[in-house]
């Protein structure tokens, strides 16, 4: 690894400072130890940028953002931010990203650590050795559409309109990438949708059928309904491995997984785009939990996330597999021996500060490596 791999890392509000300082301290421990470098700049977003600049995400900062290898994002909005008009909102500076850098899957692991098992509101036997995988369509359907809007009738009712389209390539990039990431892990892709109600489902059902039978068939495919995947996920839901669905059905579905695990505060993202003609992939990675205003500046935050967040850009980014398991080792290991922020405290355990959960994984990650 040179030194040239650029990253961006976006701390947003709430505590994503706090976590992201976290994740500065575990890149500087791998710079140090395992001679992986990487030219590393920081800037602003959300609520941050808005009071800032007075705009959720400057031009300036998207051109950086293009043109690095990585985003490290933390958490944007607050209640600081809510009486904004909804386009000026901080929310609106990840969607820009997204949309921009053409992140058009959503990667949204669902494991459930050993050491979590009784976090889960489900029975130890339903939850324990969970890892599914969601891979959410994030840049078309119902969020993005047109028309879309609120309208006045000419009866003075007022009409709020959202249009769910999808086209053919849309569907089968993002299948593509599901069933490539499908061929690592266990070889089962179930793709959720609702052809039994909805055009736009019909068609992502035959276009994901028709790209199976051309290019993935060691790989196996089944369909199910959005909402039966919804129901089945409380059900059973080790009988998945990756999953894949619209922009709706995946933000909806992919926080239920997550909440199988027990905490928001455990768990990673990743969003990818295409690669380009250099082999670039663009890509931001970020935790799946918010930006916790209320605890935000206590140091009481869970870093794990958001570190677990840098081990997939390890993974998806830059193909160091190895770094990526040796960091979720050390995650796994610091749990195991009972440290735990608030948001996963349990009878037993020593609860932490944001920072000293930093110092316990650098210290297992010293360890793990002599």
């Amino acid at each position: 690894m040179t030194s040239n791999k650029r990253l961006l890392i976006l701390p947003g509000d709430g505590i994503g400072p706090e976590v992201m300082g976290q994740v500065r301290r575990v890149i500087g421990w791998f710079d140090e130890h395992q001679a992986l470098a990487f030219d590393v700049e920081e800037d602003l977003v959300g609520g941050a940028a808005i009071d800032a600049h007075g705009v959720p995400l400057t031009e300036a900062t998207l051109d950086k953002a293009m043109a690095v290898d990585a985003v490290l994002l933390g958490a944007v909005g607050g209640p600081k931010w809510d009486d904004l008009p909804f386009e000026k909102k901080p929310e609106r500076g990840l969607l820009a990203l997204r949309k921009e850098m053409d992140l058009f899957a959503n990667l949204r692991p669902a494991l459930c650590f050993d050491a979590l098992v009784e976090a889960s509101t489900l029975k130890p036997e339903i939850v324990s050795g969970l890892d599914i995988m969601i891979v959410r369509e994030l840049t078309g359907g119902l969020y993005f559409g047109e028309p879309r809007g609120i309208e006045t009738l000419a009866n003075g009712e007022r009409r709020g309109i959202n249009t769910q389209v999808y086209t053919t390539s849309e569907i089968r990039r993002v299948a593509a990438l599901a069933f490539e990431l499908a061929r690592k892990r266990r070889n089962t892709v179930c793709s959720a949708e609702k052809a039994n109600v909805m055009e736009s489902g019909v068609l992502w059902r035959e276009e994901v059928s028709r790209l199976h039978a051309e290019s993935y068939q060691d790989v196996e495919l089944s369909h199910m309904y959005a909402d039966n995947c919804a129901m089945q996920l409380v059900r059973n839901p080790k009988q998945f491995d990756v999953i894949v669905t619209d922009n709706l059905f995946g933000d909806i579905l992919s926080d239920e997984a997550a909440m199988l695990t027990g905490s928001l505060g455990m768990l990673p993202s990743a969003s990818l785009g295409g690669v380009d003609e250099t082999g670039r992939r663009r890509a931001l990675y970020e935790p799946v939990h918010g930006s916790a205003p209320d605890i935000a500046g206590r140091g009481l935050a869970n870093p794990l996330a958001s570190v677990l967040s840098l081990a997939m850009m390890y993974r998806y980014s830059f193909d160091l597999a190895s770094q990526a398991d040796l960091l979720e080792q050390a995650v796994k290991n610091v749990l195991a021996a009972g440290k735990r922020t608030g948001d996963i405290m349990t009878q037993g355990c020593e609860q932490v500060s944001t920072e000293a959960m930093g110092d316990a994984l650098l210290a297992e990650l010293v360890r793990l490596v002599v």
